[in-house]
């Protein structure tokens, strides 16, 4: 018997497109009971990585990250305790590095009663620096060329 091909399987189409595979082979296997949406793994964090660290030019970021930018070239004193801090980069977003390699600072927001989610994350590297406005869910390279 032939099963049409809308009733192919969440996770054999996923499988599929995950792979690289076809998933016209799969229109002719035995019926697979179907995986419901929310059950299907999401790819690991790292598979985000490119499409999450875009770039930023310098003069685009709010005032207060430039402000942070000023007191990281300085040395501080930083406003929180937490700057300075080494970022474990546990996200997977930011290139992979040795821990020890990142740290992180507050980007003050106006108005928030705590640190807010704006970070800077500086890496060793000269002038490496990353955006954050949404607490390490996505990060922009600073462009200070620009």
């Amino acid at each position: 018997m032939r099963i049409p091909p809308r009733i192919i399987s969440v996770t054999a189409l996923a499988a599929a497109l995950l792979v690289g595979g076809s998933v016209t082979g799969a229109a002719n296997a035995a019926p697979q009971k179907a995986t419901a949406p929310h059950s299907v793994a999401a790819p690991a964090p790292a598979a985000f990585s490119a499409a999450a660290v875009g770039e930023i030019c310098h003069s685009a970021l709010p005032s207060q990250a430039h402000d942070t930018l000023d007191l990281i070239k300085q040395g501080g004193p930083y406003p929180y305790p937490q700057d300075g801090t080494v970022f474990q980069n546990r996200e997977g977003i930011l290139p992979k590095q040795n821990n020890g390699y990142y740290h992180e600072y507050t980007v003050k927001t106006p108005g928030s009663p705590d640190r807010g989610a704006r970070r800077i994350v500086t890496g060793d590297a000269q002038q490496e620096d990353y955006y954050t406005a949404d607490h390490y869910r996505s990060f922009d390279r600073v462009d200070h060329g620009c």
